[in-house]
Order: C-alpha cells, then sequence, then structure tokens
C-alpha cells in the first residue's frame, strides 16, 4: 500500500477528510521518518488533531500545518528522557478517564468535562447505552459477525448479520440479534438494543460458558413466534485479542496511566522481563478487631522479611473488620487503633518498611460514604495513625489499577461469585466447565466490565461507570471474593482471587514479570 494510501486510510477511520494540499503537507511531514513502517508518526499526528476539537471532519493544510510545526519542535527539543520513570503505578478510579463510542467517526470521544458524583436521570440511560456500544465496535471486527465487502461467497467464514430488534416485526425467520436482558415487566425478560425491546424465552436456549444475569449483555439467535423472540442459542460477546484492540484504538488512555512512546514501551518491556524477583504479595480480608488474624498477618510478615529480596508490594484488601462499618457499627475509635497497631506491626520488619510499598482497598463493609460503586479509599480518620509510621502506604479506591512497567493489572474486592450465581436467569451451562469461578472470569472479561449485575443488587455510581470497564482486557485481574482461592488464566489475561485470609488463612504470591500465581497460606 503506497504511503498516500495508508494516510487516507488512517484518518479515514478516524472519522477524517484530506484536502489536497493537507495531504501533501502530510507526506512531507512522512518523508522525515523513513524507517516509521508502522505510520507512527501519522498515528501521532491524527492523536494531537484530535484535541485541537476541530470544527470540521474535513482537515484543510492550515490545521494540519499547524499541528505538525508543534510535533517537529517537539522532536528537535532537547527533552530528559523518561528512563527515571517508576515500575508501579497506582490509578485511583475517580481519576480513570472516561470515553465514548462515537459510532458516526467510528472512534472514541474522550469525556474533558468534570463529572459529578450525582448525575442527572439521563446519566443512568447513558450507562447502558455506553457499554451496549463498547461491545457493539467490538463485535463489529469479529470474523463470525463481520460481512466481507466482497466475494461474500468465498469468505473461509460463516458470516451472520445481526439483525436490530427493530426489524424482527417485519422480518422472518432465525436471526441473530443483541442486545442488553432487561425484566421490564415481573417475570418477563426482554433484549433491548438502541432501536426496541422485544420479550424473549430463554427456556429450550443453548448458552455457553457465563453467568447470564439481568444486564448482562448477549448475542441471540433465534426467531419470533407469537410475538416472542423464541431464543435457540445465546452467548456473550465474542472476546477480542488485547493487541487487536490497542492496534484499531491507537492513541487513546484507556488505562489511565498516560501515553507512552513506541521506545518508552520497548524500554519498559524489557525492565519488566528483567525484573523476575519482582514479587507482590496480596491478601483479602483482613480483620483487624481480630487478634487471631493479626497473629496469622505477623507471621506471612515475618516470612517474607527473611526472604533474599522482598516482595516490591504488599496489597491489603478489605474489610478490615470482622463486622460491617454501618451506622450501627460503634467501634470507630478501636479500629483507628487497630490501623496503628497494624502500622507499628509492619514498622517492626525494618526490610520491609524500607523497601516495600504497602496498598490498601477497602472492603465492601467497610467504612466509607456507601456501598456503591466505585468506593473511594478507607478515611484519613481511620488510617492517620498508619500514615504516620508508614509514610509510603497508599490507601486507593475499589477497583484500583495498577501498572507495572507494560503491565495492566486490576484490582477488585467484592464477593461477586456468589451475587452473580444468586442472579442468575437460567443455570450456568457444564458442557465447557463446572467450574464457578472460570463462568464468572468469563462473564467479565466477555462483557467488559468487572461488575455486570442489576443496579438494583449492584449499586454504580453512573458517571463513574467507565472505571469498572476491562476494555481493552487488562494483563491481570485480582478478584477479592471470600470465596475459595482461585486461579483461571483465560485468552491471555490472568485472574485469580487470593481467597479470605481471615477466614481460610490463604494469600498469593503474584510475580508479574512471568503472570506466575502462588496460591499460598498458613
Amino acid at each position: 500500500m503506497s504511503m498516500r494510501k495508508k494516510i487516507q486510510k488512517k484518518f479515514k477511520t478516524r472519522g477524517y477528510s484530506l484536502k489536497i494540499d493537507a495531504l501533501n503537507s502530510i507526506l512531507a511531514f512522512a518523508d522525515q521518518f523513513p524507517g516509521d513502517d508502522e505510520g507512527e508518526a501519522i498515528d501521532l499526528l491524527l492523536d494531537h488533531l484530535q484535541m485541537e476539537n476541530l470544527n470540521s471532519s474535513v482537515v484543510d493544510a492550515e490545521s494540519v500545518q499547524g499541528v505538525i510545526n508543534l510535533l517537529l519542535g517537539a522532536n528537535d527539543a532537547a527533552e530528559e528522557p523518561t528512563s527515571n520513570a517508576s515500575s508501579l503505578a497506582f490509578i485511583d478510579a475517580f481519576l480513570v478517564p472516561k470515553y465514548r463510542y462515537d459510532s458516526v467517526k467510528k472512534q472514541f470521544i474522550e469525556h474533558t468535562s468534570s463529572l459529578p458524583v450525582h448525575g442527572e436521570a439521563s446519566s443512568k440511560t447513558q450507562v447502558y447505552r455506553e457499554r451496549f456500544m463498547l461491545l457493539l465496535q467490538r463485535v463489529s471486527r469479529a470474523e463470525l459477525f463481520s460481512m466481507p465487502a466482497f466475494d461474500a461467497e468465498k469468505s473461509q467464514f460463516d458470516n451472520s448479520e445481526i439483525s436490530p430488534i427493530q426489524s424482527l416485526v417485519v422480518q422472518i425467520g432465525r436471526k441473530w440479534v443483541m442486545g442488553v436482558i432487561s425484566q421490564l415487566e415481573d417475570g418477563h425478560f426482554y433484549l433491548e438494543d438502541l432501536s426496541a425491546s422485544v420479550e424473549i424465552d430463554l427456556s429450550n436456549a443453548k448458552i455457553t460458558t457465563g453467568f447470564f444475569t439481568e444486564n448482562t449483555i448477549i448475542l441471540a439467535e433465534g426467531e419470533m413466534q407469537n410475538g416472542i423472540f423464541q431464543v435457540i442459542t445465546c452467548g456473550f460477546p465474542p472476546l477480542e485479542d488485547r493487541d487487536k484492540t490497542l492496534n484499531t484504538h491507537s492513541g487513546y488512555d484507556f488505562f489511565g496511566n498516560g501515553m507512552l512512546t513506541k521506545e518508552d514501551r520497548i524500554r519498559l518491556a524489557d525492565l519488566e522481563r528483567q525484573a523476575v524477583n519482582e514479587t507482590f504479595v496480596i491478601l483479602s480480608d483482613i480483620w483487624l478487631d481480630d487478634e487471631e488474624v493479626l497473629g496469622k498477618l505477623e507471621k506471612v510478615l515475618d516470612g517474607f522479611e527473611s526472604v533474599e529480596v522482598v516482595p516490591s508490594l504488599f496489597v491489603f484488601m478489605g474489610n478490615f473488620s470482622s463486622h460491617p462499618c454501618n451506622l450501627s457499627f460503634g467501634s470507630y475509635p478501636r479500629l483507628r487503633k487497630q490501623f496503628g497497631k497494624l502500622g507499628r506491626m509492619i514498622g517492626n520488619h525494618p526490610r520491609l518498611k524500607e523497601s516495600s510499598r504497602f496498598l490498601f482497598i477497602p472492603g465492601p463493609d467497610d467504612a466509607g460514604p456507601s456501598t456503591v460503586l466505585p468506593r473511594c479509599g478507607l478515611p484519613n480518620s481511620l488510617t492517620e495513625e498508619l500514615r504516620d509510621v508508614i509514610p509510603n502506604a497508599i490507601f486507593s479506591s475499589n477497583p484500583c489499577r495498577v501498572k507495572f512497567y507494560n503491565q495492566e493489572i486490576v484490582f477488585f474486592r467484592k464477593d461477586l461469585l456468589y451475587q452473580m450465581r444468586r442472579s442468575c436467569l437460567i443455570p450456568p451451562s457444564a458442557e465447557e466447565t463446572d467450574d464457578p469461578f472460570q463462568h464468572l472470569v468469563y462473564t467479565i472479561t466477555h462483557q467488559s466490565h468487572l461488575c455486570p449485575l442489576p443496579l438494583m443488587v449492584q449499586p454504580i455510581i453512573w458517571n463513574y461507570d467507565h472505571s469498572l470497564r476491562l476494555y481493552p482486557t487488562p494483563h491481570t485481574i485480582i478478584l477479592g471474593d471470600k470465596s475459595e482461592q482461585k486461579v483461571c488464566k483465560f485468552g491471555g489475561t490472568t485472574c485469580f482471587n487470593p481467597g479470605s485470609f481471615s477466614t481460610d488463612s490463604t494469600f498469593v504470591a503474584y510475580r508479574p514479570s512471568t503472570q506466575e500465581v502462588e496460591l499460598s497460606g498458613l
């Protein structure tokens, strides 16, 4: 493909068309990077052009030249390289950038204004709309549902077309539809897309792996009978390879840790491969008001204090009290002292205090403004004594994102397995697996969402629903759940549950360089 056609294709993908003079300017710019076969200079130009918020999708030479001058000036400037970047970065859920997919421009658009915690009524509708649009654009690239433009009969795939639900009124025969499962009437379930809704019957449906609950988005094959869509087969939208997603949507900071140049990514990948001794120790359910639990925790700290290379990160996930911290909870002063006691316990291990980082993530019953997701970090009033002793302690939100060099890791503390199983509309299929944890992992990765439960079961701050997205699919997902510890590797993603430390004395040692999970216990 010639450079001219490559440039036109990249701009068309982002929703732009080029005037001749603008195209000539870009060609002259591309000629200054002869070794750039992948067109990364053009991608960078497009990224900066999108930040200009042009009034028209037709790009002229004046708009392009301004960005080119900016980039060439930055390229000539003697900037300090980012070689001193930390191996660990922590991203709070309330700081994750928000993107929505524009189906007309075929691109993501970043929300740049402030996001109030208390959204308007329209914000609730947008939650479902944006979840649906996110998965629909992903499905449009799947081989099974992407119709070839030419020689359809020569395609090596049996292509299927997704029909709008509205068209079921006039079309007959088997059709594929995609929509959100909802309960518009008691006992009657419907499938909704952006055009309409239709009542569905799942009683005879053959289903794939996963938990099919209200609010999940499914693909269903079936036909209309007496005004009801009789589902024959149904499953979740097919998962897309992480690299394919990133290649399709380059130039977006979905994870929230900022954009990196190609050189930075290569350098960090080398550093990550070399960090074979880096270890994360993850514990969930640490009841600080239980002396037996504190005794077990001290044994864990003693053990890691004596190893040759101490862990680089300890992750303590709630709950931090054996009793829910609700309105009837009257032991806040005692809990504050227990956090101070934990700080002194860590301080008694000088190697850990000096070389390790300590991340605290609140659990569903910990102190906070409400049980809605995402949850803010533990209040300073509880953790002040601990902060005095361990100044490098980090108190983040739930969920929380961690970047280890190039690796994207998501931590989420919620007893999700029980709630998902309880909310199932039909029993999960045992054809591929009967392991509930594998069903859970399959569900959240294919839904690209940490908590696809109905909002009446698990409320979510409407304007911050994007902070629970798993798009692109991260390298590692840690689900802190009170169920038994498990590990599951699926589609290039490592997912595990460290178990409940207070009840089962279990925890996990994770080596991010190799994504090796060591299920441990006392």
